[in-house]
């Protein structure tokens, strides 16, 4: 709302300083300093909230360290998080932006199946909250919309462009954007792919064929993220802080991404107005860090599913938009290796229970930050150590602009 009020009083008036607004870093940096007041300003008034409410948390007996002491514990703390992102994108950003559109939607549309999730554990007492079943529906809904309208939304292109002049550095643009479903494929000489290629046939692309290849990879990307946040929400700050990891290394990808300056000199995909996600991504990162001020051990408050549904899903969107979903296993090492490690673990044990008739496990307890709970670890250092991991992938993710 404010972009569009000082883009009016600079044409209509000259106003003084209304030209800083057409700033992509001085909306950003705006929306995370007013993102992160609004989630430290009134995290504190929404835990009293919710604790004279009686909303906490009912936490299942694992028998870990700690554990007894956390049930209670004000939940649904998403809701912190979705409220402080939205309101400084709506303030600072062109919501008008098919790119902000669509992050909206993925904020609002799994922060109500979170929040369905979380109502049910606890006003309705069931313990299993959503069926699963119902929240995989969800997720699938939001895939099928993100992915229908990245194929055929007008302003979702990308555009060629090449160094003219090398010694002034003058950058010519091709005054075509074109459609594509070209991604990034990181470490490799010729860096893109296309999802066309599994609807090439005899040399003709099968435009029907591309649009579900296409929809199915957004909607597996979505889903698998988005449950991984899920899982990773275990201790605490453990999802919060290796979410903000995350999001800023995604944030530096759509910066250079939608900048054609950055984006030729690291011979990267210019995507046109992308880089306005940078506002959306500052303003989520404030929240995230706000919320992660009463996440830490011991947390004052949980995100809940409210929380780490939309937290993937976001995260997830954003790949897809900036066209490095195909990093997201690095950058999302963490959620990558949670999500793994309860995958092994089902598995073999039953594998071992068809073929030995007793199930056996690999690790103590999964996910795998129950495991080390379970070795003797106290949370906040696993946590640490997670974050620490967290930042070497989001490193070598960042490295994957120059190494090809």
């Amino acid at each position: 709302m404010l972009y569009f009020l000082f883009e009016y009083l600079e044409n209509q008036y000259q106003l003084a300083g209304a030209s800083l607004f057409q700033y992509i870093s001085f909306r950003s940096s705006l929306a995370f300093i007013f993102s992160l007041f609004i989630s430290i300003k009134f995290g504190k008034r929404i835990i009293l909230f919710l604790k004279n409410k009686q909303i906490g948390e009912t936490v299942r007996d694992l028998g870990l360290d700690g554990q007894k002491e956390k049930n209670g514990t004000p939940t649904m703390g998403g809701l912190l998080i979705i409220f402080s992102t939205i309101f400084p994108v709506l303030l600072f950003s062109n919501f008008l932006n098919i790119y902000i559109q669509i992050l909206l939607f993925t904020t609002i549309w799994l922060g109500l199946i979170g929040f369905l999730d979380d109502y049910i554990k606890i006003f309705k007492k069931n313990k299993k909250g959503l069926k699963g079943k119902f929240k995989i529906i969800g997720q699938v809904v939001l895939g099928l919309v993100v992915g229908l309208t990245i194929y055929l939304h007008p302003d979702v292109t990308l555009k060629n462009q090449n160094l003219s002049n090398q010694k002034s550095s003058e950058i010519v643009v091709e005054n075509i954007e074109y459609k594509s479903t070209k991604t990034t494929v990181p470490f490799l000489k010729d860096n893109e792919f296309d999802y066309s290629f599994f609807s090439t046939i005899n040399g003709e692309q099968n435009r029907s064929i591309n649009i579900i290849v296409f929809i199915f990879f957004v909607i597996l990307i979505v889903t698998s993220v988005s449950n991984g946040a899920n899982l990773t929400d275990g201790i605490d700050g453990l999802a919060a802080g290796s979410s903000v990891i995350i999001t800023i290394t995604l944030g530096v990808f759509a910066w250079v991404s939608g900048n054609i300056i950055f984006s030729n000199y690291l011979d990267i995909m210019y995507i046109p107005r992308v880089g306005e996600v940078v506002i959306f991504i500052s303003a989520f990162i404030g929240g995230l860090i706000g919320f992660l001020w009463y996440n830490t051990f011991p947390a004052q408050i949980f995100m809940g599913d409210t929380g780490s549904l939309t937290i993937g899903g976001i995260i997830a969107v954003l790949a897809i938009i900036v066209r490095k979903e195909l990093l997201l296993p690095l950058i999302c090492g963490v959620f990558f290796i949670e999500t793994l490690s309860v995958i092994i673990q089902v598995g073999f044990f039953k594998y071992t229970k068809k073929t030995k008739g007793l199930g056996e496990r690999i690790f103590l307890m999964s996910p795998l930050h129950h495991h080390y709970q379970k070795s003797g670890l106290h949370e906040s250092k696993i946590v640490v150590r997670f974050w620490i991991i967290g930042i070497l992938l989001a490193i070598l993710s960042l490295i994957t602009l120059k190494i090809r």
